[in-house]
């Protein structure tokens, strides 16, 4: 007998060892107990939307299980990515797995509505078991990944734990105004690698929004570029226009642009080239001609769209 009450039984027109499952019970989607107005008094338990959904997890990813979902002889489940992991063997009692589908599990879900897990961040969406997939790829309150380009952090979530994690966590400068006003300076500017980049980040209009500022390579061309993130999603950085400006020797160069949502990662946003980009021989021209150090003041304004 398999978890939640399903029986397995060999097919015998098959021409294979795959084998099917029937349920020994009509399950209902509930969310608790339910009582049967018989006269006899008769109470059944009818399992839970939740416990379904346990029984549709993966014992080895534990993320939610989808056809073809695989047993062993024994009824342990697992997913199909994860049979190939297992080279055919059940992680749980170490038996071949074989080809056999649980079939009861794959009709079971057929017949469930779930939530959208970023229902705790505020989506009260329900979809179709096999539909909630494709809805959570672009769910406007999933989480967001932390904006902070310097290494590979994991942490995600809403922006302001994004916020509290960049000022606690990575002790990112937070400056409050819709103007910036700030200096680079690198003693060895032929040193491109290790320019790297900063963060800032600026609460305007009761938004955040992220400045970089960093060196990269477009080929051996060594680039300076600066660009402005918006912690929010794209549409709403639709609503916001910036401007950008760097000089010295009596030039300059602005930059005027939208800025992008940090839905698009940095290495994206920075890879696009859609900033200020100032190369070398004109930064080291704005930092007054030498070569010996680069100082770059990089000035500029946000403002909304009307």
């Amino acid at each position: 007998m398999l978890r939640g009450g399903y029986v397995c039984k060999e097919e015998p027109n098959s021409q294979s060892s795959i084998k099917s499952f029937e349920p020994l019970t009509k399950f209902e989607e509930v969310q608790s107990m339910e009582t049967d107005n018989t006269p006899c008094g008769d109470h059944r338990r009818v399992p839970s939307t939740n416990s379904m959904q346990e029984l549709l997890m993966c014992a080895v990813c534990t993320f939610s299980m989808y056809p073809p979902i695989h047993q062993c002889p024994n009824g342990h489940t697992l997913c199909s990515n994860c049979k190939q992991r297992v080279q055919n063997r059940c992680p749980t009692c170490r038996h071949d797995l074989g080809n056999i589908r649980c079939l009861a599990l794959e009709r079971l879900a057929l017949s469930l509505n779930l939530q959208c897990r970023y229902r705790e961040f505020g989506c009260q969406e329900i979809f179709p078991y096999f539909d909630r997939p494709e809805h959570e790829k672009s769910c406007h309150f999933r989480p967001y990944d932390c904006p902070y380009a310097g290494e590979e952090c994991l942490i995600s979530g809403d922006i302001p734990t994004l916020v509290a994690h960049l000022k606690h966590d990575h002790k990112v400068d937070m400056h409050n105004g819709c103007t910036f006003n700030h200096r680079y300076v690198k003693p060895n500017p032929q040193d491109v690698e290790n320019a790297t980049w900063m963060l800032t980040v600026f609460n305007c209009f009761g938004r955040q929004f992220c400045l970089h500022f960093e060196a990269f390579q477009i080929g051996n061309s060594p680039i300076y570029m600066a660009f402005l993130r918006f912690m929010g999603t794209e549409d709403e950085a639709a609503d916001f226009r910036y401007s950008l400006e760097v000089g010295g020797n009596g030039r300059k160069l602005t930059w005027q642009g939208i800025p992008r949502s940090i839905r698009d990662s940095h290495r994206r946003v920075r890879d696009s080239q859609d900033g200020l980009l100032i190369q070398r021989n004109l930064a080291l021209f704005f930092s007054g001609g030498d070569q010996k150090e680069l100082r770059l003041r990089v000035t500029g304004r946000i403002w909304r769209d009307e």
